[in-house]
């Protein structure tokens, strides 16, 4: 498997979770948000770290630190940050700020998957993003056939 194909289908798993809090965040209460946020947090912080151990420090050769994957580290940040706040808020606000963050996230999937991830298989050998597909497999305990 493609570390890119896996990547994309995270983010399919991702967007379900996105699409459920939406709807739930404006009847929710602070402590619903936090507890929203906690579990969004965890599933983010681990996509983007594999994210940036697998395909970026591959990209990284090619496309230099800085530019578009400085980019995506600083969102990967940002979105972890709001998150985080999220989880010991007491803002009466937070399902709006909770619908923020997801926004953020909506629009950064949109740029790997509209630029990032094309970019990668200009880039990188195919071999290469399936040897990375392989330990994005093994990280998540994913069997293979």
């Amino acid at each position: 498997m493609l570390v890119t194909a896996a990547l994309l289908g995270e983010h399919g798993a991702l967007y379900a979770q996105f699409d459920h809090l939406e709807r739930l965040a404006a009847e929710a209460t602070i402590d619903d948000i936090r507890a929203y946020a906690g579990v969004l947090a965890a599933a983010v912080a681990t996509h983007a770290r594999l994210e940036d151990d697998l395909l970026f420090a591959a990209l990284e050769p090619e496309l230099g630190p800085a530019g578009p994957l400085l980019q995506m580290r600083r969102e990967h940040d940002e979105i972890e940050a709001g998150l985080e706040c999220l989880v010991h808020t007491a803002d009466p606000a937070a399902g709006n700020a909770l619908r923020d963050v997801i926004r953020l996230a909506r629009a950064h999937f949109a740029k790997e998957e509209g630029v990032l991830f094309p970019m990668a298989a200009g880039l990188l050998a195919h071999t290469t993003l399936e040897r990375l597909g392989a330990e994005w497999a093994v990280r998540r305990g994913v069997l293979l056939a």
